[in-house]
């Protein structure tokens, strides 16, 4: 679980996974694909749009970086239980089948 600290200094723990910036990125390509979105409502979108692919491609790179330290830990054989990190799981109602 990803911890942020509050104004206040208290910790709070962060349930977001990838699957949650993936729904984002969906939503937000849906919203680009108005087609009743024009002029400046469009362009207010446009730059929303790329604040939110800046800040998802650090999501993607810290996710790559754990991913890879737990690859790391499996390779070399650490003593501990290994499990992926915990905002690469998928989340606990989803249903999917391989």
């Amino acid at each position: 679980m990803t911890v942020t600290p509050k104004e206040d200094g208290e910790v709070r723990k962060m349930k977001n996974k990838i699957t949650d910036l993936n729904d984002h990125l969906f939503a937000e390509l849906e919203r680009l694909g108005d087609e009743e979105l024009a002029g400046d409502d469009l362009q207010s979108e446009i730059t929303r749009a790329k604040a939110i692919a800046d800040v998802s491609g650090k999501i993607i790179d810290n996710a790559k970086l754990a991913l890879e330290a737990t690859k790391l830990q499996v390779e070399y054989g650490s003593r501990q239980k290994i499990s992926l990190p915990e905002m690469l799981e998928m989340k606990s109602d989803a249903k999917r089948s391989v």
